[in-house]
């Protein structure tokens, strides 16, 4: 439905905006994950 409408609106700007959050909100996930690994990581390797 997105989609649709920003296709449909000759706005380039918006689109990109709207790429640009999906783009954010997939890759703050896997930066908590992979923070959450390392200090896992460092905590046994120091024991």
């Amino acid at each position: 439905m997105c989609r649709a409408v920003l296709e449909s609106e000759g706005d380039k700007s918006m689109a990109e905006g709207i790429n640009n959050g999906i783009v954010y909100l997939m890759a703050f996930p896997y930066l908590l994950v992979g923070g959450l690994g390392y200090y896992i990581y460092r905590t046994y390797r120091s024991k």
